[in-house]
């Protein structure tokens, strides 16, 4: 009988570990749920960049909101790929389109990575694609954008 009630209590405890694993996987099939958060809302912006690439290189978040204009650092360990300087400058627009898609009060980004850093603004990127990002409203839209525009080498240049 104890047998039997520690079987059904260990089989308890795996399924509920294994629920717990397939939420996770839901939560970020929709990053678009986070559409409208702000800068100061630390949790907003971690749960956003921990679905963006390049997401387990990321070393460090610092979230910028005592004044205007505010912006969001994110650093970065070495990118290792094939070509690591192409697939940075893929992140780094990949990477500041949603943020600045999903984030309303975000105006800068910067990228530090361990021998370059980057900033970008929400109006240089917005001017780039010719297009307000506020107005995206799903994440197939926002990806269609960001390819159509990352197979032209010398715009990402």
């Amino acid at each position: 009988m104890k047998r039997i009630r520690i079987f059904y209590i260990s089989m308890l405890l795996v399924l509920n570990v294994l629920s717990g694993c397939s939420q996770n996987a839901d939560s970020k099939a929709d990053i678009f749920q986070y559409k409208n958060s702000y800068v100061g809302d630390n949790s907003a912006v971690g749960n956003i960049v921990n679905q963006l690439n390049h997401s387990n290189e990321l070393k460090q978040i610092s979230l910028h909101t005592k004044e205007q204009p505010y912006g969001i650092t994110l650093e970065y360990n070495d990118i290792t790929a094939k070509n690591a300087d192409k697939e940075m400058k893929k992140t780094i627009i990949a990477n500041a389109t949603y943020l600045f898609a999903l984030i309303q009060n975000v105006d800068w980004v910067t990228f530090k990575f361990s021998t370059n850093e980057f900033t970008v603004t929400k109006t240089e990127v917005q001017h780039w694609y010719n297009n307000n990002l506020d107005g995206l409203e799903n994440e197939e839209d926002l990806k269609n954008l960001i390819k159509g525009y990352l197979n032209s080498e010398d715009s990402v240049n």
